[in-house]
């Protein structure tokens, strides 16, 4: 199982729901990469999109696509080349730096809500990289890039959702504050649909305390890859 795939390939479905829905592009690949597309009245924006087969067919069930956004610099993937295709622009958060140059499409800031979409965002705060979410209140959607994840090298047996490896130490506790989620969709493996406060206050209150059993798992799934 490689770590990333490459090529146009077929994509499995995850997440659907009223608001919108994500796929997993490679779906044999071991960090899972997610992408999402969120449906509002603003029409439908793609959140770190990865390209796949057919993808078009999928996004039309929603609406027209609006835009592309971006929460997090090294989630660039194929944002660029959907976003020409689609004949709309890139959205970047304002403060975020060191990735409007590179990529190939218009690009437009953001500082606090998505469009009209009922989105706001939430800077994320980490040591190590830039990183932001998503929220939407009303609807219940909590959207993150990184920090978040499902994908196996992020959860501990006993997690549905988990931080980050390299944040465990020192989870962003603070900027998920007030946030009480229906939902959790995540940039790495399918999200959580199910008392998702639940497992957002479980992965963040339990980080420090469960990382060296995550790293022990880690190292156990990469020694054994």
């Amino acid at each position: 199982m490689s770590m990333k795939g490459s090529g146009r390939a077929a994509y499995d479905e995850i997440d659907r729901f009223d608001g919108g829905v994500g796929w997993i592009a490679y779906p044999d690949e071991r960090m899972q990469r997610a992408s999402h597309a969120l449906a509002t009245d603003d029409g439908v924006w793609l959140v770190d999109p990865v390209d796949a087969a057919d993808l078009d067919d999928l996004l039309e069930e929603f609406g027209t696509v609006a835009g592309v956004v971006l929460l997090l610099p090294r989630h660039k993937r194929d944002a660029a080349e959907i976003a020409r295709r689609h004949d709309v622009s890139v959205h970047v958060p304002s403060w975020m730096t060191g990735v409007a140059s590179e990529l190939d499409a218009p690009v437009e800031r953001f500082s606090s809500e998505l469009g009209e979409t009922g989105y706001r965002l939430r800077k994320i705060a980490t040591p190590l990289w830039q990183e932001a979410a998503l929220y939407h209140a009303d609807e219940g959607t909590l959207v993150v890039a990184e920090a978040l994840g499902t994908a196996e090298f992020f959860r501990t047996g006993t997690e549905r959702l988990g931080v980050h490896p390299a944040l465990r130490l020192l989870p962003p506790r603070r900027s998920f504050r007030g946030f009480t989620p229906d939902r959790v969709l995540v940039g790495h493996g399918a999200g959580v649909h199910e008392d998702a406060s639940r497992a957002l206050s479980t992965a963040l209150d339990g980080s420090r305390r469960r990382a060296p059993s995550l790293y022990a798992k880690t190292a156990r799934l990469f020694l054994s890859g």
